[in-house]
């Protein structure tokens, strides 16, 4: 795990020093440049020594020097191909390093090496007989990679914040990612915070012609669902057998590694089963596993993450943290993120990343489950939101929304009173629009007043509602699972995972998104996934062999923070610097609404703050 930066054209030495300075928390361990003047090229790299710690250093390149490769991830399947590799000629220098597997995969199959490569990564290729630079990110995104084409450079880096400490690079506001990030309550890929700057997506690689300045970007992979009739043909029986044995494979490739590694333990059935098959492979007591508490009942999970912890026998380290004293890392969290982000979880996911690096360098995470096996509240809700419009007239819909407004507000981790006034906001909207607004920081009917423009819906969920169109499936469930696989994951829960882990250098490696495990997921029938009210349907027919049944079926809570009760307080002056576009004026007004206890704006209020620390990171008051 590491973190790179990069540029071809105008710049020079201290760009790209600067650059990769940047990225020292993703890359504590050591640094490498390469730098043509004439060409010109400059690369960076920042290492967290993972895997062949004395020989896997970066920039790396093949024994001609044709081809050079900075990388960030972990290629699971490297040995493999490195056999491979070694049957078509190619000679290695290292022991094992999987940097080196991408120099070698690259020359051999250029542009279809993404496709080979089972893993979390995000890599560039300077291939100096093609005069190019190769760009690829793995299918969900796990690791992040922004490039941009302002004023005669392309740079390309590991986070954005890199990408501005280049000196000509200009931090101008891009308006329509603004209103991207309000409508989602994440910026989606390829969307990004300033202007002529990109997320390259997951499963899409760039190829950079440096003489003439062109680039072409190609989408290689994309999750879709889709029938499989040797899946249908098969008994439940065998779907557990086979399933099980595919977690497993995934828990045994992610556990290369040459430095400690533990596990993150919620006590859910996502995190419990890692915790369970990963004790088959372990003796006990040598698998660490990482838990964060919270004084606030509604909130905390760490009793049943103890009980699983005892019930493997792991070495299970466990922090009480007080809500007091957790707000006052907010500050520091959001304005290392680069760009916004409107999830409030990062906070406990830094915390609990923070605790566990202590101990470990690599930890194992459930991410991917609850939206590979339909986990998420809102698939409890489908065929209910479906009957209410059904039955409910469009032009009633306002009147419901003012009668639930009249439903206390609670402090409460996913209350019953949040819960309902997101539904029915959602389904004031056509079906192909719940999803989005579901998540949103701010419905699309108020975006007039805060842009000082009307925008269409369409507009702002064009990702959403391109997906919901290209989807080969007339299922609504398949279609919530792949508006969730391909948006949410990756430019939300990944993202989130991605920085809290990398800003304390620890490596997360997620279980649930080994392809093979993908490939079988997005193959099976949805009655496998959600069945009569039940989510993770086959996943907990796995998950019953070896754990109880308080756990198997206790409420999900979630990773949350008491959000709507801190906003009623802090920041004690809400921070309403200038922001291109936006009606500074309306901002206030939600602050005071929700400070009075009038209305909930706490998903709209977490997004701005979140955006302010991105600008203003120096200019807030304390949290």
């Amino acid at each position: 795990m590491c973190g790179f930066s990069g540029f071809v054209g105008n710049g020079n030495r201290d760009d790209i020093m600067a650059m990769t300075s940047a990225l020292t928390h993703r890359g504590p361990d050591g640094e490498g440049f390469f730098i043509n003047q004439d060409i010109p090229i400059f690369l960076g790299h920042r290492r967290l020594a993972i895997l062949d710690i004395e020989r896997g250093q970066q920039p790396m390149w093949d024994a001609e020097k044709t081809i050079c490769v900075v990388f960030n991830g972990e290629i699971y399947n490297h040995q493999e191909l490195r056999l491979e590799l070694e049957h078509k000629g190619h000679t290695f220098r290292s022991h094992h390093s999987d940097t080196e597997v991408l120099v070698y995969g690259y020359k051999e199959w250029k542009d279809e090496l993404p496709l080979k490569l089972n893993g979390m990564f995000a890599f560039a290729v300077y291939d100096i007989p093609n005069n190019r630079v190769f760009l690829a990110r793995d299918r969900f995104g796990e690791k992040p990679l922004y490039y941009t084409t302002q004023n005669n450079f392309f740079g390309f880096a590991s986070e954005l914040q890199a990408l501005t400490h280049h000196s000509r690079f200009e931090k101008e506001i891009n308006v329509k990612s603004l209103q991207k990030f309000f409508g989602y309550g994440f910026l989606p890929a390829p969307n990004a915070l300033y202007r002529d700057c990109f997320k390259l997506p997951g499963g899409c690689h760039l190829s950079y012609d440096i003489k003439s300045g062109k680039f072409q970007l190609a989408q290689y992979w994309r999750f879709l669902i889709e029938q499989n009739k040797d899946i249908e043909s098969k008994s439940e029986k065998e779907l557990i057998e086979e399933l099980r044995h595919l977690l497993s494979q995934s828990v045994q490739r992610r556990l290369i590694s040459d430095v400690p590694l533990g596990v993150f333990l919620s006590g859910g059935i996502d995190s419990s089963t890692i915790l369970g098959l990963l004790g088959e492979r372990v003796s006990k007591n040598k698998i660490k596993s990482f838990t964060i508490g919270f004084t606030e009942a509604s909130f905390d999970e760490s009793a049943y993450a103890e009980k699983v912890a005892t019930l493997f026998g792991s070495d299970h380290h466990q922090k009480i943290l007080d809500m007091e004293t957790s707000r006052l890392l907010i500050p520091d969290i959001l304005s290392r993120l680069g760009e916004p982000l409107g999830d409030p979880s990062i906070l406990p996911t830094y915390l609990v990343s923070r605790f566990a690096r202590e101990h470990v360098k690599v930890a194992l995470s459930g991410d991917g489950g609850d939206e590979l096996f339909a986990g998420y509240d809102p698939f409890q809700t489908l065929k209910l939101a479906q009957f209410y419009q059904k039955i409910m007239p469009r032009k009633l819909h306002k009147t419901v929304r003012r009668l639930v407004d009249f439903i206390p507000i609670s402090f409460k981790n996913m209350s019953l009173d949040f819960k309902i006034r997101r539904g029915v906001t959602g389904l004031s909207y056509p079906q192909n629009l719940w999803n989005p607004v579901w998540l949103s920081a701010l419905e699309p009917d108020l975006f007039r007043d805060l842009f000082y423009e009307p925008l269409h819906p369409e507009e702002i969920y064009s990702e959403a509602l391109n997906l919901w169109e290209a989807s080969q499936s007339s299922n609504l469930f398949d279609k919530t699972l792949e508006f969730y696989t391909n948006l949410y994951l990756q430019d939300n829960i990944l993202t989130k995972v991605d920085r809290a882990s990398m800003m304390v250098s620890l490596e997360s490696r997620a279980i649930f998104l080994d392809n093979d495990l993908v490939e079988f997921c997005r193959n099976l029938p949805i009655h496998f996934k959600y069945r009569n009210g039940e989510r993770k349907y086959l996943l907990k027919k796995v998950a019953a062999t070896f754990l109880p049944s308080d756990i198997l079926n206790r409420r999900k809570k979630g990773f949350g923070v008491p959000l709507a009760k801190w906003l009623r307080e802090v920041p004690k002056s809400p921070p309403l610097h200038p922001v291109l576009g936006i009606n500074i004026s309306n901002i206030a007004r939600y602050w005071d609404e929700h400070r009075h206890g009038l209305k909930d704006h706490r998903l709209f209020l977490w997004a701005w703050l979140s955006l302010q620390y991105a600008i203003h990171p120096k200019s807030i008051d304390k949290f």
